[in-house]
């Protein structure tokens, strides 16, 4: 009977035992075992009657009442299998609630997938080195933004990046877009929808990336990339991380989104970047419900933009400055611009303008904020786009596909030929 007892009902019969030797009292009985005085008479009179047996607990070797009904555990490995086999414990236990109406909690998910093999639970987190940054207080003082090169589409469509808007306050996600690499017209675009939806924000926050900060060593503490430029006309202050930790909250979105976002546009039909922009407000909708928080201050620190919604375009744009020819001409990205004008245009000879690149594809070519008519001519093109660190891979393996599926010479080629006759010549002369 000792060998069925538990390490606590054996300390129970041993106190039991100086109790029933009347050697301490019914109250220090029940403070050593750690219950009511009135249990302790229950497992007394127990004792008493029927030995050490008595105190074994009843429910040794029987079914729980609150365990898993094996139909329903059943049915979740059915539907875990056929639809959700790589899903996380915590997304699989929403869709079987949300799709499929069975009720489980994330824990009897995680266990019955890890039983069927379709979870491998995982090592207990390390300590962090990087202290904890407390929230800002409210939402709308510190939108930290960056992209996410990842395969969103699962091989169905090309790579692509996600750029990510998050609040620091909330840790909602304030816009999210689809393009298909990291550029500067393309956060110009997110910031403009931003604005748009929210108002200006007082600060972004940012990794070092070239877009956002000029890295050169010798480069003039002035100077400013053309994104900086339109924060810094918008008034948004843009700051720098000194390291992936620092801006945590949008690193930690990443992974969720390329976690989650990809199953569920699996699951919705979506395999292209233009029918994914068009549904991502309804995912950042459901996100927001499920993962952001009340902030701590109000009100909202976003201001309403006081422009015009062209004015915001023209901000939000690439302008690069060039000085007009005496033919009223400019190049510009192996394009001629040819000025149109209604008379001589003696005026605009040698004049200074701006070419707005919009993030639309459209370009502006502006002379003191008046607008100018003109003409393209293209030009050949010299050399190949310039490749960002992100980038560069991608085109490095595009150049290894053409390599390898170039054509090679046949066997009976004059080239082979020719190469053998030489390499025959040369060793006869080595012999001579």
């Amino acid at each position: 009977m000792d060998q069925l007892m538990s390490q606590k009902e054996a300390k129970q019969a041993q106190i039991l035992a100086l109790l029933k030797e009347h050697r301490i009292s019914q109250q220090e009985a029940a403070r050593r075992m750690g219950i009511t005085t009135r249990q302790t008479r229950r497992l007394a009179k127990r004792y008493q009657q029927e030995g050490l047996s008595g105190l074994v607990s009843k429910k040794r070797g029987r079914a729980s009442n609150r365990r898993l009904n094996d139909a329903i555990r059943t049915t979740a490995i059915d539907l875990i299998g056929t639809h959700y086999r790589d899903f996380g414990p915590t997304l699989a236990c929403e869709k079987l609630s949300g799709i499929h109406d069975v009720q489980l909690s994330v824990e009897s998910t995680r266990q019955i997938m890890i039983k069927a093999g379709y979870w491998r639970p995982k090592k207990g987190g390390t300590v962090c080195a990087h202290p904890m940054r407390e929230r800002r207080a409210r939402f709308g003082e510190l939108i930290q933004i960056d992209g996410s090169p990842h395969d969103w589409f699962e091989g169905r469509s090309a790579n692509c990046t996600l750029l990510v808007f998050i609040d620091d306050a909330t840790g909602r996600l304030t816009q999210l877009r689809f393009a298909p690499t990291e550029t500067t017209l393309g956060y110009m675009h997110v910031l403009h929808d931003h604005i748009l939806a929210h108002g200006v924000p007082a600060a972004l926050y940012s990794d070092k990336h070239s877009i956002f900060r000029i890295n050169a060593k010798d480069a003039d503490p002035e100077a400013e990339t053309q994104f900086s430029r339109a924060a810094r006309e918008l008034g948004i202050e843009c700051i720098h991380a000194h390291s992936p930790q620092a801006k945590g909250r949008v690193e930690r979105a990443n992974q969720t989104l390329q976690d989650r976002l990809v199953k569920e546009m699996r699951l919705t039909g979506i395999n292209d970047m233009d029918s994914a922009n068009a549904w991502l407000p309804v995912y950042i909708e459901n996100f927001n419900k499920r993962f952001a928080v009340t902030p701590k201050g109000m009100p909202d620190a976003h201001l309403a933009y006081a422009g015009t919604p062209a004015n915001l375009v023209r901000t939000l744009s690439v302008q690069v400055t060039k000085i007009l020819s005496k033919n009223l001409s400019c190049q510009h990205e192996n394009q001629l611009l040819q000025v149109a004008t209604t008379g001589t245009g003696l005026g605009l000879r040698g004049a200074k303008v701006t070419i707005h690149e919009h993030f639309d594809g459209s370009q502006e070519l502006l002379w003191r904020k008046r607008k100018l008519t003109y003409g393209v001519m293209s030009k050949p093109k010299r050399q190949s786009a310039v490749a960002d660190g992100k980038s560069v891979n991608a085109q490095v393996d595009k150049a290894m596909a053409r390599r390898n599926t170039e054509h090679k010479p046949a066997a009976n080629h004059p080239w082979r030929k020719m190469s053998v006759g030489k390499s025959a010549h040369d060793g006869q002369r080595a012999t001579t």
